[in-house]
């Protein structure tokens, strides 16, 4: 496959520069000011550019219960691979009988199912652990999201139980593994994305939180930012198991030992091997919420106040949101949210309510419960990735 294949609309589209053909990564020779980073700037807030990391305004993101594409949080540890459809191919192999490899056309061939869910990155909130709070803490490095790295999108492929399921899983499958195709610079070598998950969870081919071999969201074909041509979902896990621009799925008896299941997305306090040994990866993201209007630090009037946000329960088969509760004086009183987005399996909620502020009201906290018990804390202890910051939501305004 040569690069003059593509037309410079095509590259133009793909921020980032990275030519895929057959499975393998090409650095493109195109300059970086003829790339628009910048794509999307007016719907989202770009952390970095290269790789491409953003997420919209919190008062953007409330509009609706599904999630625009435009508005739905993007999140890349290398520039977006252009991949060439026609030469795409999936490999499935491993701990299989039949190892095999997919092309997109057989792919849609497959029986297709269509589901709603929610993804969020486990760093959603990460730039709180850089609070006053943690004054006492080292600074947590990495990109400093807001609460937006979370968005419920419909996403449409075939299931991976059955594609599992055609490969014949083997005895002594536990784990089955996503490889992506794009090209990570990390430690002297060049890797792709990479996660895994439980055979049980990649099994499960019933309900909403079935996961998915994806090459629709929101009804069109997936754009470059969010893994085209295909890609995994995986309902009520952390975004980073659902990898993008996937190229190979290996079944294993074993945790992918890719450096972002290996040694990232874990919660330590120390990044010592040891430490990364001794925890376990992150699958199941946390209750979460968040207060999306007014922004912050907004002058308010003294008196009644319109509020709106989102509540994500945890991520359990038939867990929903119990309540949302809003105080304005630190926890001494509290008010409940209306719920008025949907409620459906492995997804957010979106809520509302009106709060009663005087002068000296300098915050307003939120705190969230779910059906499955689970409970947004106070306060969460300090990790060194700064992930699953779900504790109380905190909004400062000014008030008079």
């Amino acid at each position: 496959m040569n690069q003059s294949s593509f037309s410079r609309r095509t590259l133009l589209k793909t921020a980032g520069g990275i030519l895929v053909t057959g499975g393998l990564a090409h650095a493109s020779n195109l300059m970086p000011r003829d790339i628009d980073l910048q794509k999307n700037s007016k719907d989202l807030i770009f952390r970095s550019t290269e790789p491409r990391n953003g997420e919209p305004e919190l008062a953007k993101l409330v509009q609706s219960w599904q999630t625009p594409t435009e508005l739905f949080y993007v999140r890349s540890h290398a520039p977006n691979p252009t991949i060439n459809p026609k030469e795409f191919r999936l490999k499935v192999e491993g701990l299989v009988r039949q190892p095999i490899s997919l092309s997109l056309d057989e792919l849609r061939r497959l029986p297709e199912k269509t589901t709603t869910a929610t993804l969020t990155c486990a760093g959603n909130r990460r730039s709180e652990y850089n609070g006053p709070e943690y004054e006492d803490v080292p600074k947590v490095g990495g990109v400093q999201w807001e609460g937006g790295t979370i968005g419920n999108a419909t996403w449409a492929g075939t299931l991976l139980a059955n594609v599992l399921k055609q490969a014949e899983v083997t005895e002594g499958a536990k784990h089955v593994w996503f490889e992506g195709l794009d090209r990570i610079p990390k430690n002297g070598q060049t890797i792709g994305f990479g996660g895994s998950i439980p055979i049980e969870k990649a099994m499960h081919d019933a309900g909403n939180g079935a996961p998915l071999l994806t090459h629709t969201m929101n009804g069109a074909a997936l754009t470059p930012d969010h893994g085209y041509p295909l890609r995994m979902v995986v309902p009520g896990y952390i975004g980073a198991r659902s990898v993008k621009w996937l190229g190979k799925i290996v079944v294993s008896d074993r945790p992918s030992p890719n450096h972002y299941v290996a040694t990232a997305y874990k919660i330590v306090k120390k990044t010592t091997p040891l430490d990364w040994s001794e925890s376990g990866p992150i699958y199941r993201f946390p209750i979460n919420a968040a207060i999306c209007t007014p922004k912050p630090h907004t002058q308010l009037a003294a008196g009644e106040v319109e509020l709106t946000g989102y509540a994500l329960p945890s991520g359990r088969s038939g867990s929903s949101i119990k309540d949302v509760l809003i105080s304005a004086d630190e926890g001494r009183t509290w008010t409940r949210g209306e719920m008025t987005g949907k409620t459906q399996d492995f997804c957010w909620q979106l809520w509302k309510a009106k709060v009663k502020i005087n002068p000296t009201t300098k915050t307003l906290v939120l705190r969230a419960s779910d059906s499955a018990g689970g409970f947004m804390p106070a306060r969460v202890p300090w990790n060194a990735k700064g992930y699953l910051r779900n504790s109380w939501y905190r909004l400062p305004i000014d008030a008079g």
